[in-house]
């Protein structure tokens, strides 16, 4: 009788921790949390959704909220880090969840670049460093929605000459669209004068589902030989350096925790992974195969196409519990990561860095691609 308790009480514990990861924001995210006005323009949330995948997006820093897919029990489950409210994501710690990233992503050194022989200052939000387009960037500003049905929605952004430090009136278009099992991001961008751009999602992913637990478990496969190794304040020394038998070779799947404790500087500087991996091209602007995250618990597999050439790969090194996820739970140490399509970081400082500068003359296009399956 004792040994039958026994069995109940581990299945029961199984159901528990097994339920308990089944997500579904229809029950979690309320509409009129997320209306509200911020310096007068109104933001709000919206639902895309086909029979694979269902996506909420606001217009508040044009942000993925959640990204729910099915997995491998045909369980729903949200695998993008995210909050319950507009009040929370202004009150977080870390302010770039599920973020578009913007006018320039990742780091400039010291805040300061050359453009046709003139100094540009930029706002320091990072050690000695500028982030992300400094503490105004476009993950801070209340997006236009320009259209919106089931599978797409189209969203704009104005950024002002001088805004944060950066030169020419920039005009930028959004646009999210699901098609199948997969989810597709594009950014479209004029200016009426030469200007650094650089655009990126920040979404934070857990393919086990938010809130679950480490990511050490996570394989991960990336399509880089290169990276760009990086100084103590995590800005890039210029060089490209092959990734053969260091921590960085992810040419071959392997678990991300397998390596990211290892005594290599560019680790200790990184507190874990933190860097720019440059991506195995056929021709510039081509979209191609980038990375590929496989979760062996639940079976989602996340395979990433862009037509950017690099990806910054970070391990969730700084999160530090103090914000609350939409399921309750906190965001831990090395329980999510994030997979940011990209040119280089600090490339306004590097000339043989990939070109980022656009003219007037030009329109900025860029798409990435994730596409969701199971094994």
């Amino acid at each position: 009788m004792g040994s039958i308790f026994k069995i109940y009480i581990i299945l029961f514990s199984f159901l528990f921790v097994f339920c308990d990861q089944k997500m579904d924001d229809d029950q979690v995210l309320d509409k009129t949390n997320f209306q509200t006005s911020i310096e007068g323009k109104k933001t709000d949330l919206f639902l895309l959704e086909n029979q694979k995948l269902k996506v909420f997006v606001t217009n508040y820093g044009a942000r993925i909220v959640s990204l729910v897919v099915r997995d491998k029990f045909n369980q729903n489950l949200d695998i993008v880090l995210g909050f319950k409210s507009i009040d929370d994501y202004l009150k977080a710690n870390e302010p770039y969840h599920g973020a578009t990233i913007g006018r320039y992503a990742n780091r400039i050194s010291k805040g300061v670049f050359l453009l046709d022989g003139k100094k540009y200052n930029l706002p320091i939000n990072n050690g000695i460093n500028h982030l992300h387009g400094g503490p105004k960037g476009f993950h801070n500003k209340i997006w236009s929605i320009v259209s919106f049905d089931k599978e797409k929605i189209v969203m704009t952004l104005n950024s002002e000459d001088g805004e944060m430090g950066y030169p020419g009136n920039l005009d930028v278009e959004l646009t999210y669209q699901i098609v199948d099992n997969q989810l597709e991001i594009s950014y479209k961008a004029t200016t009426d004068k030469k200007t650094p751009i650089n655009l990126t999602n920040h979404s934070f992913f857990n393919l086990a589902g938010e809130g679950s637990g480490t990511i050490n478990n996570h394989i991960l496969k990336l399509n880089s030989d290169f990276y760009t190794p990086v100084d103590s304040t995590l800005i890039p020394l210029g060089e490209k350096r092959l990734v053969d038998d260091s921590p960085f070779d992810f040419r071959k799947p392997k678990a991300i925790g397998s390596e990211i404790n290892s005594s290599d500087d560019q680790i200790v500087y990184g507190g874990g992974y933190d860097h720019n991996f440059i991506l195995n091209k056929t021709a510039q602007d081509i979209l191609s195969h980038a990375a590929t995250v496989f979760e062996p618990n639940r079976g989602v597999k996340m395979d990433i196409y862009t037509t950017e050439p690099a990806i910054q790969f970070y391990g969730g090194n700084f999160m530090d519990g103090s914000d609350v996820g939409k399921y309750g739970k906190n965001f831990l140490y090395r329980e999510s990561f994030a997979l940011e399509t990209q040119h280089y970081p600090d490339s306004p400082n590097n000339q043989d860095f990939p070109n980022i500068y656009l003219s007037p003359s030009e329109t900025y296009r860029s798409t990435s691609i994730y596409r969701f399956s199971l094994e």
